[in-house]
């Protein structure tokens, strides 16, 4: 498969059309360095890795020694101090969409072809900005201007051409490349052949072809006879012959809302009151397309430049007013340290409105529960309406997570080993503080674990709140071993599930000769 989507055969008919491509280095870094509200500084050291292996670095861990390619436990060799993030291709496509709409503000018929990079026909902007170096230094400085420090571009005969064009220049000696027309083959030439990016490049390797000049030298014919199509096409790259067309992009419809305050708004229910407006219009613009958001992403920019962002999920669909709810309580968490100048409304995720219709007769008793919630919600604020989710750990009681209605949230933790901890079925009573309870034997006498995890008699009764309950089967004791290294936290109990005679199951802790319930399974 050729390079970023080329076609597989080689296009015929006509010499290539002058391409001009932007490219943004390091682009990953880039990315996780200006998304968030707590980005890493872009002058640390950082990998991003995918599957174990560094896929992009930033300078200064280039300089330390990582490359992409390595593993994680080599690069981390080498610089010890390395910030660590793994590869996200969504966030890659979310921060660089914004740059692609301000490059189509000033050259319309960009194509995306990867996230830090794009192509378009260099004769419209090159003629209407007079020349193809001064058309590539208003695209480079746009993205200057939005913050961009390494910015390169490169214009050539073909897509292909004038990436390597853009990707051989140098951030401050030669950021904008041009490439002569006829002279891509000559410009190609002592460029190895792994540009190409395909997996024939290995045996051209082990056949000793190493520079594109000499795959251009190869006769195609015998490509043709042993790679069929895709011989012609990478020969065709390597010799400069890159008829392959910029496909400019749809732009995708303008589906976000900005409001910007003049002067700044330090009250958050003025802020919920000025963006009333563009909140109605981000649900009637997704409404004119059929759509509706389920997850909306919130970007609240105070006065000195610092920014709140967050994305909210909705147990159905936002309206207006919940989108309004939403940017008020986050105001609410995440206080700026100065007054609010600028709030933004995306779409994080949305979904066809057929989805979302409501029933002929009703929407049943679901539909009502979500409305009396929401109501309740938006009187008392984000964390007013709670809902119970199963977390992880070893004791019952800090497994309960409590999620603001609304919130699809899973607890990281659930998904760790717990050695101790109790499997489903898990109690459905769980008390917020320790029963104290009592476990005797036959003889009235207390029952313990003895030190090696034994008990020293078989349970006969129960004793809780002073009520007596036979024991009629039990079953453990099941060890829980927490922070033995730590004198302090340490803990170190047995569980036991006991079932008396009323069949009523209990979820019982002995430690240190002391009992209590922890839950009960009803």
């Amino acid at each position: 498969m050729p390079a970023r989507g080329a076609p597989a055969v080689a296009e015929t008919g006509g010499a290539p059309v002058r391409s001009l491509v932007v490219w943004v280095p390091d682009w990953p870094i880039v990315a996780l360095t200006r998304d968030g509200t707590d980005p890493p500084d872009a002058a640390l050291t950082i990998a991003i890795f995918a599957k174990g292996m560094v896929v992009a670095c930033s300078a200064a861990a280039r300089a330390e020694g990582v490359r992409r390619g390595q593993r994680r436990r080599d690069a981390q060799a080498r610089c010890p101090h390395l910030v660590v993030a793994d590869a996200d291709p969504v966030r890659d496509q979310r921060v660089f969409a914004p740059l692609i709409a301000q490059l189509e503000d000033v050259a319309p018929g960009v194509q995306l072809l990867q996230p830090g990079l794009c192509a378009l026909k260099a004769r419209g902007p090159a003629r209407y900005y007079g020349g193809e170096a001064a058309a590539a230094t208003v695209l480079t400085g746009i993205l200057g201007d939005a913050g961009i420090d390494d910015v390169r571009a490169g214009v050539a005969d073909g897509p292909f051409t004038a990436e390597q064009a853009a990707r051989s220049g140098t951030r401050t000696d030669q950021p904008i490349r041009l490439v002569p027309a006829g002279e891509s083959a000559a410009f190609l030439a002592p460029l190895p052949v792994t540009v190409l990016e395909h997996d024939i490049v290995d045996l051209f390797a082990r056949l000793g072809v190493q520079t594109l000049g000499q795959v251009a030298a190869l006769p195609v014919e015998r490509l043709i006879e042993r790679f069929g199509a895709r011989g012609a096409r990478l020969h065709a790259l390597a010799a400069g012959a890159d008829s392959r067309p910029v496909t400019p992009r749809t732009p995708p419809p303008e589906l976000h809302r900005e409001v910007a305050f003049e002067p700044p708004l330090e009250l958050a229910e003025q802020v919920a009151f000025g963006v009333r407006v563009a909140a109605d219009e981000f649900i009637t613009g997704l409404g004119a397309v059929d759509l509706v958001c389920t997850e909306l992403r919130v970007v609240v920019t105070g006065e000195r430049g610092e920014r709140s962002s967050r994305v909210w999920l909705h147990p159905g669909a936002f309206d207006a007013s919940g989108v309004v709810d939403r940017v008020r309580w986050q105001l609410a968490e995440q206080t700026l340290r100065s007054a609010v100048a600028h709030v933004r409304l995306e779409p994080e995720r949305v979904d066809a409105a057929a989805h979302h219709a409501r029933a002929l007769f009703g929407g049943g008793p679901d539909e009502k529960v979500h409305h009396a919630l929401s109501r309740v919600q938006a009187m008392l604020g984000h964390r007013g309406v709670v809902t119970p989710v199963v977390g992880g750990g070893r004791w019952l009681q800090e497994r309960q997570v409590l999620v603001p209605w609304g919130d699809r949230v899973v607890p990281a933790d659930r998904a760790r080993p717990w050695p101790g901890s109790i499997p489903d079925p898990l109690p459905s009573t769980v008390f917020a503080e320790p029963v104290p309870v009592a476990v005797v034997d036959g003889d009235g006498d207390m029952v313990a674990v003895d030190a090696r995890g034994e008990p020293t008699a078989a349970p006969a009764a129960l004793v809780a709140a002073g009520t007596t309950r036979p024991v009629q089967t039990w079953a453990g004791p099941w060890p829980v071993v927490e922070r033995a290294w730590d004198a302090v936290r340490a803990r170190h109990a047995h569980r036991f599930q006991v079932v008396d005679v009323h069949q009523t199951a209990w979820l019982l802790v002995c430690e240190a000769g002391v009992w209590h319930a922890e839950g009960r399974y009803d």
